[in-house]
């Protein structure tokens, strides 16, 4: 059976796109487990150096693997638990699999996708695929931090951090800001 574990990143961000990736292991996990330089975890229990390493090698690991991303503006328009369940089914046209086991609890009306909660910490496919993403998504902030700097997205990756907040306070919202959540992360700021 061909499973494919799907996991995002970003979704609690005030800025910046929702990331997922998609990862199907063409090997046994622990002959891929044993290609890495780096334990295979959650992607926020890694540090940033060990979700590069294993970021760095992914061309080379008997995988099949895909990011996909929901933009700033689609957000604003549609809402985030739109993109969270968007990004993932975007995923899954692009990737053939006979399941999808996807980190979290979204609902879906196809019986191949399979929402598990704390999958993240489970399945080594949804480890891999958070690591993708987590990755994707911190190298496209570092970016947006080169047009945007006062905002420190290259430190913070557009989480509502004491410095983000206070930055926002000072210079308002940039268009890479989720205008929802940035408002209500301000509002909450005395």
């Amino acid at each position: 059976m061909v499973i494919c574990g799907l996991d995002e990143c970003g979704r609690g961000s005030l800025a910046g796109p929702l990331v997922a990736g998609g990862v199907i292991f063409l090997k046994s996990t622990k002959k891929i487990v044993s290609l890495l330089p780096a334990p295979l975890r959650d992607s926020k229990k890694m540090t940033e150096i060990q979700r590069l390493k294993i970021y760095e090698v992914r061309e080379g690991l008997p995988i099949i693997y895909l990011t996909e991303s929901i933009g700033v503006d689609d957000i604003n328009t549609r809402g985030i638990t739109w993109a969270n369940k968007e990004v993932f089914l975007r995923l899954t046209l692009k990737m053939t699999a006979d399941k999808y086991l996807i980190d979290g609890n979204i609902r879906f009306d196809d019986p191949k996708m399979e929402s598990v909660v704390r999958g993240d910490d489970l399945y080594p496919q949804i480890m891999l695929a958070s690591i993708l993403a987590k990755v994707e998504r911190d190298l496209a902030m570092t970016e947006y931090h080169k047009v945007h700097p006062q905002y420190n997205w290259a430190n913070n990756s557009g989480y509502g951090t004491r410095e983000h907040l206070f930055a926002l306070k000072n210079y308002g919202l940039s268009p890479l800001h989720r205008k929802m959540f940035a408002n209500s992360a301000l509002s909450k700021v005395h």
